[in-house]
């Protein structure tokens, strides 16, 4: 079987070398794989690093971008029976995470996959928390409902092909795919021996628009979710209340108390405006939104 390895990047040079030398060390047995990098604009020296490795570079213009359309892009490129997708910013933790995250599609189990992912030391410790939560150590193959995160998954070809990305979207492009392949009665997996290192470096500003722009997506693959004030302040200090119980757990009080504090607030407040925004969005909001990081 083979397997093209799709990734977005704008800016990555940071990251991308470790990703791509990642790819050529895995261990897949009787697969083959191929990258294709759809990169939109970087000035960073990204496309020098991916010059080092065999890859297809392809473009998309800034002003054409959405999370959507480039995966579409990367995806026509491709020439793989399975197409993985994976974060300029991720790094495979082993040599073996490849070959777990598209085995339940090669043994027919599931039609699309997702894999762990995890923090390091320099990742803010309440993005920790939301990994731990979101991506355990127990498979779930397949699973109930149709989350999954395409910083690190998997869906057969044939299957994309059928079900393009929605191109409009701001964010979650991932969701809105698995909903519509679970209501083809198609299985999502959840394979957490495929893990990956996931590495924001992003401002307070940036966390804030991350999550502001995945709930203005989420209004529209799940409009009966509404999140008014008294649930976001529930939210906000539950989750600061259980970080700063995991903080002291692991004697990290002191040096993450701000840090969680302020993690925790941008995400709300970010989530709240964007549960919020009912307005047609305009050329130069669609791309703030839609242009990366």
């Amino acid at each position: 079987m083979k397997i093209s390895v799709v990734i977005r990047t704008y800016n990555e040079s940071n990251h991308l070398g470790a990703l791509l030398q990642g790819i050529q060390d895995q261990q897949l047995g009787e697969h083959t794989v191929e990258t294709v990098i759809v990169d939109s604009g970087s000035t960073d020296g990204t496309l020098e690093v991916a010059a080092r490795f065999p890859v297809n570079v392809v473009g998309i213009r800034k002003e054409e971008f959405s999370f959507g359309r480039s995966l579409n892009i990367g995806c026509a490129a491709a020439t793989g029976d399975v197409l993985v997708f994976v974060s300029g910013h991720c790094i495979p933790v082993d040599a073996h995470w490849l070959a777990e995250l598209v085995k339940p599609i090669a043994d027919g189990i599931c039609a699309s996959t997702y894999g762990r992912q995890i923090g390091d030391e320099t990742s803010h410790f309440s993005e920790r928390q939301i990994f731990g939560k979101y991506f355990p150590t127990q498979d779930k193959l397949p699973q109930d409902g149709f989350y999954c995160n395409n910083a690190n998954a998997a869906v057969l070809k044939s299957i994309w092909a059928a079900n393009r990305y929605d191109e409009e979207l701001t964010g979650l492009e991932d969701m809105h795919l698995a909903k519509r392949l679970v209501s083809q009665g198609l299985k999502i997996g959840y394979a957490s021996k495929s893990c990956v290192y996931h590495l924001h470096s992003e401002t307070w500003a940036q966390v804030r628009r991350r999550f502001e722009r995945e709930a203005i997506a989420l209004q529209y693959i799940m409009p009966e979710v509404q999140l008014g004030l008294p649930d976001v302040m529930r939210y906000f200090f539950s989750a600061v209340f259980l970080d700063l119980g995991a903080a002291l757990q692991e004697r990290q009080m002191r040096a993450h108390f701000t840090s969680i504090l302020r993690y925790r607030y941008n995400q709300f407040r970010g989530a709240h405006k964007g549960n919020h925004f009912h307005r047609r969005v305009s050329r130069e909001m669609k791309e703030a939104y839609f242009y990366p990081r």
